[in-house]
């Protein structure tokens, strides 16, 4: 593949053809720099020009969208030649690397679930690629090894996607997804055994699996099988519902729910109740937050499929069931949510019964264990518990140990005890056992992680956006931070989808305040920390919002001497990818450096891939012309201006990534590569057998999070090199 100098590229007028908003032949020169001598591989262009609604959109680089291609192989190969090349000269990389692997050698836990008289657990005993999964009939009890995913390959690339314990705990429903892809395969094994029965299922994907109460089957969804050479990059409509019976083919599985006549209609998350009286069937619509309910009473052969809230008008969540009587969480009349209650018998909304009203705070999360409600709520993006009886009356708040985020609280009706973690920025997962009756934690895992947290310090500071909107985000450093604009800063962001950012424990991001940078984690518009009013204030013909917020963070670190531009980095991914690749196209003079990682960055073309439709309702469709008009004024990959002073950027992304297909990457890194003028490189770093972040291997995530802070030591012109602290006391 031929080869030119980045120096030499300042004309981009072939490439957009009519598409002004990708030109700027004024853009001022940019001095020389640090990538001016990076030789960037040839990216052809072609003359391929799509008009919308009398606009022409030129997309010369349509040809990276086959990635199945010689072509796309030979630029892929020809790019990450150059990128390994690149990071091979940063000094730092070595030991952040051997830092990084230090730092992730803890032993690590999820929290325990109890199913048919045993205990369920996954452990990484450190540096495992994957978690493996035990089980014991007492929690003092030498663990069994029930799964081991490391056993599926030799490279750790198959991971462990989903897992169901038929009620009589016999038998487990597992799903294993390859080199990160989105399809699923579930098989079932004999939990005493250890042993796997003949059952395989295939073309499964976003789905688990729900057992009968008679332990003979389970529910789940699927797709129609795809094309197998195109299959991580087709559109995927029509799922269906199935009921598949122990010791049969899945050919013999039966047809339970399915609508021909809606393709994007989705029954992933439908469940067998507790009582096994009742099939839920969760009808939704791409990432709609609004969804349907439908019923099946299992108790009576042949029953029909019975719809209870068929208006798609808000979010229902089903909690369990005393009997016919249905308990949800909805955010109907509700932004921030409440827990209803809805007599089948009776549907009607004026027959509803409200048990927890709509609060302050915001309710994200209810499980019914020993006849309470054990409520999670988000106060500024920091975990609340509440426990409640099933009038709604408070019985207690859970004492949590600190500022952080606890998840977990599964269980039954009828459990007394039940599992939490607790983390924050500078706590591992803490896991706690929980009595219902005493309302009294203790530590059931607590991990020991080589640093000293008291070393850092974490602050909550609000900001003002540009619509004068008070914006949250997190600010993690080590103590005594001085603020005169000096430190090495990567500010992080989502803002979509109403996914709430909450604070976490990362050995990646210790490691770069470690190195003496500052880790900054904004709570933007679009997320979900606020409710559905929140969520609703960053989509649409309202994105510009969210990329307001996020420069809004930058700039008060700036003025605030936190960092500045020269010493700042942003990084995303996903939805977040799409936040840097619009930040950096905006305002490009305000950052030094940025990653956009496995990124929405066409947003004129995202919904052809695989489930990109699905994001239309946050992101609207170019095949609207309203929202067309609001997409191509900010989409990364046709908001890029030749000749324009960029920053240092470095793309992520998989060629298994059949999420957000890695065209999306591919065409923005052509295209920022042609069209940089300033001094900094304008790398992507594409990863095998990878897709889009789940069950990565730990191999895999320690080595791309050392070419991400390498990258950025070398960006951000980082001093000192990173030298491993002291052994300091475990935790």
């Amino acid at each position: 593949m031929q080869l030119r100098s980045a120096t030499l590229i300042f004309s981009l007028l072939a490439a957009f053809g009519g598409n002004a908003l990708a030109q700027s032949a004024a853009m001022p020169s940019c001095p020389a720099g640090d990538g001016a001598s990076v030789t960037y591989p040839v990216s052809k262009k072609v003359d391929q020009q799509d008009s919308y609604f009398g606009t022409t959109i030129a997309d010369p680089y349509r040809w990276l969208e086959d990635a199945n291609s010689a072509e796309t192989g030979e630029w892929v190969t020809a790019q990450n030649k150059l990128t390994q090349s690149y990071l091979g000269t940063i000094p730092e990389r070595a030991a952040i690397k051997q830092r990084l692997t230090k730092l992730w050698n803890y032993e690590r836990f999820s929290t325990p679930t109890k199913q048919g008289g045993r205990y369920f657990y996954s452990r990484n005993d450190g540096l495992q690629n994957q978690a493996v999964l035990y089980t014991v009939k007492k929690l003092t009890d030498e663990p069994r090894l029930l799964l081991d995913p490391n056993t599926l390959s030799t490279d750790g690339t198959v991971a462990l996607a989903g897992t169901s314990i038929s009620p009589n705990g016999k038998y487990l429903a597992y799903a294993t997804s390859a080199s990160g892809s989105d399809w699923n395969e579930w098989k079932v094994r004999d939990i005493e055994s250890g042993k796997d029965l003949t059952d395989h299922i295939k073309w499964a994907k976003f789905s688990g699996a729900s057992w009968t109460k008679d332990n003979k089957g389970f529910f789940y969804s699927r797709y129609d099988a795809p094309n197998e050479a195109t299959k991580l990059a087709d559109i995927n409509y029509f799922q269906k519902l199935y009921f598949h019976k122990i010791g049969t083919p899945q050919s013999d599985d039966v047809l339970v729910f399915d609508r021909p006549d809606q393709k994007e209609w989705a029954f992933g998350g439908s469940t067998v109740s507790d009582d096994g009286n009742y099939l839920i069937i969760t009808a939704t619509q791409g990432t709609e937050r609004k969804n349907r309910v439908f019923y099946k009473d299992l108790r009576q052969k042949n029953a029909k499929v019975v719809g209870l809230l068929e208006a798609f008008d808000a979010s229902y969540s089903f909690i369990d069931n005393d009997g016919p009587v249905f308990f949800f969480k909805t955010d109907k009349q509700a932004p921030k949510s409440r827990v209803i209650a809805i007599d089948t018998r009776k549907p009607a909304p004026a027959d509803w019964k409200e048990i927890v009203p709509q609060s302050a705070e915001t309710l994200v999360a209810v499980n019914l264990i020993n006849n309470q409600l054990v409520l999670d709520y988000l106060k500024d993006a920091q975990t609340q518990i509440k426990i409640v009886d099933l009038n709604g009356k408070l019985v207690r708040e859970v004492a949590l140990p600190g500022i952080g985020s606890a998840g977990g609280f599964a269980g039954k009706r009828g459990d007394t005890e039940t599992f939490y973690s607790f983390t924050s920025f500078t706590t591992p997962a803490t896991i706690y056992r929980y009595d219902m009756k005493s309302g009294k934690s203790t530590v059931y895992r607590q991990p020991k992680v080589d640093f000293d947290p008291n070393a850092f310090e974490t602050r909550q500071q609000f900001f003002t956006s540009r619509d004068g909107t008070k914006v949250p985000m997190f600010i993690v450093s080590k103590k005594g931070m001085k603020l005169d604009g000096s430190n090495p800063t990567y500010l992080y962001g989502y803002g979509g989808f109403n996914i709430s950012l909450t604070p976490s424990f990362s050995v990646a991001n210790l490691a770069w305040v470690e190195m003496g940078g500052v880790y900054v984690m904004a709570n933007l518009r679009g997320g979900g920390e606020y409710g559905e009013a929140w969520h609703q204030a960053g989509t649409k013909l309202n994105k510009q919002n969210v990329f307001d917020d996020f420069i809004g963070a930058a700039q008060w670190l700036v003025d605030n001497k936190v960092t500045s531009p020269s010493k700042l980095a942003i990084g995303g991914g996903s939805n977040g990818g799409l936040l840097v690749g619009a930040a950096m196209t905006q305002r490009p003079d305000l950052f030094a450096a940025a990653i956009p990682q496995v990124g929405v960055l066409d947003m004129l073309r995202f919904h052809k891939f695989t489930v990109g439709w699905g994001w239309v309702p946050d992101y609207g469709s170019s095949d609207d012309a309203e929202q067309f008009k609001a997409l191509v004024k900010y989409s990364p990959l046709h908001n890029l201006k030749v000749g324009g002073c960029y920053p240092a950027t470095m793309i992520t992304t998989a060629d298994h990534d059949d999420r957000v297909v890695p065209a999306h990457s591919f065409k923005f890194a052509a295209a920022a590569q042609a069209a940089q003028g300033g001094p900094a490189p304008v790398l992507i770093r594409i990863d095998s057998k990878a897709g889009h972040g789940a069950g990565k291997p730990t191999t895999k995530q320690i080595e791309e999070v050392a070419d991400r802070w390498g990258f950025l030591s070398r960006s951000l012109k980082m001093t000192p090199v990173v030298a491993e602290p002291a052994k300091v006391a475990a935790q």
